[in-house]
């Protein structure tokens, strides 16, 4: 089995792969310091809840945005499944090429993304990831990653509201049931869905005639991607488990 590690801002992500088959997903907060005696356990313990052995685990791929995480979980990895895992970085085999200005400038949750919608739904495709931030990576038909756009994420957003202004309460991020709200929640709630939703229609649009790409497919991953993909038409597909794939994807050409 193939256990693949996504490390973003907010959450680490852990994939377990059955040959092409994802068999389980888990998650661990990112922000809370760990040992890696805890990474280890703790992804054991995960790992014997959903009924999978650790011996069952003979390869692990990892791509992080955090490098503080990066020397607790590796070694976690090391000492309790006795496996160097692959690192997502400059050098490894991706199926894209980055022509942007600066490669090595790219995430690695990034590269991961393009080179699964890439691989699974073909080029030309854009790969947007609601994330921490929401991103918006563009490869052509050929495989080059072209560009890319970052913009806050719709919690970012979310928080800086409730933070920065002292009679905003703390909220759940959900579409409410008009945008003609008539009290706070309700008012927030729209701004924050409603205006995700603008801002994709758009940034997607101006990328598409920008790049003069009119067969471009639009394919969405992340926590709250499933939101705004049920309410617009610009995104074609919503893949909760894009980064995880492309993880897998990547794994297989290493070999």
């Amino acid at each position: 089995m193939l256990l693949t590690i996504d490390v973003g801002n907010t959450n680490i992500t852990f994939g377990i792969f059955d040959d092409k088959t994802l068999v389980t997903t888990f998650r661990m907060t990112t922000k809370q310091l760990r040992t890696s005696d805890e990474y280890g356990i703790g992804i054991l313990e995960m790992l014997e809840r959903n009924h999978i052995c650790g011996s069952d685990v003979k390869n692990v791929i990892i791509a992080s945005v955090v490098p503080d995480v990066m020397h607790s979980l590796n070694n976690a990895i090391v000492k309790y499944f006795g496996i160097t895992p692959v690192i997502v970085g400059p050098g490894i085999r991706t199926g894209i090429r980055v022509v942007t200005e600066n490669p090595k400038q790219i995430g690695a949750d990034r590269i991961v993304d393009a080179a699964g919608a890439y691989a699974l739904y073909g080029g030309p495709v854009l790969a947007l990831d609601f994330g921490t931030a929401t991103t918006y990576d563009l490869v052509d038909a050929s495989g080059a990653f072209l560009a890319g756009v970052t913009a806050p994420g719709i919690r970012i957003s979310a928080k800086a509201l409730w933070e920065d202004a002292a009679k905003l309460p703390k909220i759940e991020i959900c579409k409410p049931q008009s945008i003609l709200a008539q009290e706070t929640i309700s008012s927030m709630q729209a701004g924050l869905v409603y205006g995700q939703i603008g801002q994709t229609e758009y940034i997607v649009r101006c990328m598409a005639k920008e790049a003069g790409l009119q067969d471009l497919k639009v394919v969405a991953t992340g926590g709250l991607g499933r939101i705004i993909a049920n309410e617009t038409d610009c995104i074609d597909v919503y893949d909760p488990n894009l980064t995880l794939s492309g993880l897998r994807l990547i794994f297989e050409k290493q070999k």
